[in-house]
C-alpha cells in the first residue's frame, strides 16, 4: 500500500486501516524498533512515529523534546549527538532501562525495507529550515519511500516546509481544537471529542478528498461510532486488540 492508493485499499479491506501509535507502547518501549516489529506482527497496516533532530543533524524517532520520560538520559534531545543518544536505553513499561536504543529514521526504513506505510509526525522546529526539510526528503527518496510516507504535525508550518521541497508528499494536520477540517490537508487527525462536536467532520473531509484518522490511540470504547462515521484509519496503542475488535464488529 502507498498513500496514493489509500482510498482503494481502505475500500477493499472494508475497514479502517490500523495505525500503530509509536509501536506497541503498552508492551514495548514507545518508538522502539522492537515495538514497531511487534506492531507489524500483530496486524498493523501503518506505523506512526515522531521525528526529532539531534545536535549533529541526525533524524531520530522520539516523542518528547526531553529524554527523562522515555530513556535513562537527561536533557534536550536536540542538545545531544546521535552517538550520545545511542548510549542511552529506552525505558520498558516498568520504567527500567531495557535493551532498546533511540532509533533513527534510517534504521526504521531499513528494518521495514521501506515497504511499510509510515505516518511521520514532525516535532522538531528545525524542519522549518530548508536544510533539514531537504534532508528528510533525501532520506526518504534514497529508500524509494516517498510514496509510502505521509507527514503530519500540530504545527502546519513544519509540514509546509517539507512540502515546499517535495510537493507530492501527502501532508496532514493534527488538531486539539479545530472542529472543522480546514486548509488543504490530505489527512486530518482531529482529537476524538471533536467528532462528537461536529458529527459531519468525516463527511466534510471526504468531500475534500481527504482522509480522517482520529487522534485517539485507545479507540475501542468509540469503535462503533468511528465505523458509523466512516473514518479511514484508527490510531492504536494496541494494534492486535483493535484488529480483533474490528473483526468482531464487522462480522456481527
Amino acid at each position: 500500500m502507498n498513500w496514493q492508493n489509500f482510498h482503494q485499499v481502505r475500500q477493499a479491506l472494508g475497514r479502517p486501516l490500523i495505525i500503530a501509535h509509536r509501536g506497541v507502547p503498552h508492551r514495548d518501549p514507545e518508538n522502539s524498533l522492537r515495538g514497531f516489529a511487534r506492531a507489524l506482527a500483530e496486524g498493523a497496516d501503518v506505523l506512526e512515529t515522531d521525528l526529532r533532530v539531534t545536535r549533529d543533524g541526525a533524524i531520530v524517532l522520539i516523542h518528547d523534546a526531553t529524554l527523562e520520560r522515555t530513556t535513562d538520559g537527561r536533557g534536550q534531545v536536540s542538545m545531544h549527538t546521535l552517538a550520545e543518544l545511542k548510549r542511552l536505553r529506552l525505558r520498558e513499561r516498568d520504567g527500567r532501562p531495557g535493551d532498546q536504543t533511540i532509533p533513527t529514521l534510517l534504521e526504521l526504513l531499513a528494518m521495514t525495507q521501506a515497504q511499510t506505510p509510515l505516518l511521520l509526525e514532525l516535532k522538531a522546529p528545525l524542519f522549518l529550515a530548508r536544510t533539514f526539510a531537504r534532508k528528510l526528503v533525501e532520506i526518504l527518496a534514497a529508500y524509494r519511500a516517498l510514496d509510502r510516507v505521509a507527514l503530519v504535525s500540530f504545527r502546519p508550518e513544519l509540514v509546509r516546509s517539507v512540502k515546499a521541497v517535495c510537493p507530492s508528499i501527502p501532508a496532514g494536520h493534527i488538531t486539539l481544537t479545530d472542529w472543522r477540517p480546514r486548509g488543504g490537508a490530505e489527512l486530518y487527525g482531529p482529537y476524538w471529542p471533536l467528532l462528537y462536536v461536529n458529527p459531519w467532520y468525516v463527511a466534510q473531509a471526504h468531500r475534500r478528498g481527504a482522509l480522517v484518522a482520529p487522534l485517539d490511540p485507545a479507540p475501542l470504547p468509540r469503535l462503533g461510532h468511528y465505523l458509523r462515521l466512516g473514518v479511514d484509519a484508527l490510531l492504536a496503542d494496541d494494534p492486535a486488540a483493535v484488529r480483533q475488535a474490528l473483526g468482531r464488529c464487522l462480522s456481527a
